[in-house]
C-alpha cells in the first residue's frame, strides 16, 4: 500500500500554521526557495536541492546560520534522548536502496545524536572506536510514516517488529528500525549541507519528487516502539511537505 497519500495529508495538518502559510518558490531547476520561518538559524531553511552528475546525487540544503552548528543536549542515556536533523523526504520507492518496495517515505537524513551510535561499521572520529561518535553528524536513509502514538499527524521512523524480517540493506545498523547507515559523510561548510549518494538506478530519481525538513526526533522514554518519533519540526522548505522539488539532471 502507498502510504504518501496518507503521510503528506497528515503531516500538512500537523504544519498549518502561520510560520508556514507562504508558498515555496523554485530555487533554480527544481529546487526550492524556502518561506520565511520562525526557527532557530541553523535549521532555517533558505532553499534545498537534488542534483546528478552521472550515477551521483548530490543533496543540498543551506539555512541563514551556521549548518550544523546546533547538537542535542546530552540525556546520558537512549531512552528519551534528541536528534538533530537534515531531511530531505522524497518520492523515491525504499526499494531502490534496500528497503521493502512502498514501505513508506523514503528520507535522506543528516543527523547528530550524543546519547548513541547508529552507524558501527563506521568510526567518524577516527578513534579506534567505532561506537562513540553520534554526535558528529552522519548521513542515514530512513522509511518515514505516520503514528498517532507520537503525536497528531506526526511521523516516525518506521518500526520493525519483534519476529519480523523485513528486506534491509547490507549496512543496516541492526536497530529494530527501517533505517540505513551506508556511512557516505555529509559536506558541512557555512551555511551549507550537501550529502553525495550514488544510485545503481538513475532513472529512479527522473520523475521523484523531494522537499527539504529540519527537525528534532526523540527515542520513546522506554526505549520502545514507537522508538524514533518526530518531534519538532524546525522548518520545512516547501511550507507543506508538498515535495515540490525535482531533481536536477
Amino acid at each position: 500500500m502507498n502510504l504518501l497519500p496518507r503521510v503528506l495529508g497528515l503531516v500538512a495538518l500537523s504544519l498549518a500554521a502561520p510560520a508556514f502559510a507562504p508558498a515555496a518558490l523554485a530555487h533554480g531547476p527544481g529546487g526550492i526557495t524556502a518561506p520565511a520561518a520562525a526557527s532557530p538559524a541553523p535549521f532555517d531553511i533558505v532553499h534545498a536541492r537534488i542534483t546528478t552528475a552521472g550515477t551521483l546525487a548530490t543533496f543540498h540544503m543551506a539555512v541563514s546560520g551556521a549548518a550544523g552548528a546546533s547538537h542535542p543536549t546530552p540525556s546520558g542515556q537512549l531512552a528519551g534522548s534528541s536528534v538533530f536533523s537534515y531531511v530531505w523526504p522524497t518520492t523515491i520507492d525504499p526499494a531502490e536502496v534496500g528497503f521493502e518496495a512502498a514501505a513508506g517515505i523514503l528520507a535522506l537524513a543528516v543527523t547528530a545524536h550524543p546519547d548513541f551510535d547508529d552507524t558501527p561499521l563506521f568510526d567518524e572520529n577516527a578513534d579506534g572506536n567505532p561506537g562513540n561518535d553520534g554526535d558528529l553528524w552522519h548521513s542515514h536513509w530512513v522509511v518515514l510514516g505516520p503514528d498517532e502514538a507520537c503525536g497528531a499527524g506526526a511521523l516516525k521512523v518506521i518500526d520493525i517488529p519483534e519476529g519480523v524480517q523485513p528486506r534491509l540493506p547490507l549496512t543496516w545498523p541492526g536497530l529494530p528500525l527501517l533505517l540505513d547507515s551506508p556511512g557516505w559523510s555529509p559536506l558541512i561548510s557555512g551555511d551549507t549541507v550537501e550529502v553525495r549518494v550514488p544510485f545503481a538506478n538513475t532513472s529512479a530519481l527522473d520523475a521523484a519528487g523531494f522537499d527539504g525538513v529540519t527537525a528534532g526526533l526523540r527515542v520513546n522514554a522506554s526505549a520502545h516502539a514507537p522508538l524514533l518519533c518526530v518531534t519538532d519540526v524546525f522548518d520545512v522548505a516547501s511550507g507543506d511537505l508538498s515535495l515540490p522539488g525535482k531533481v536536477n539532471q
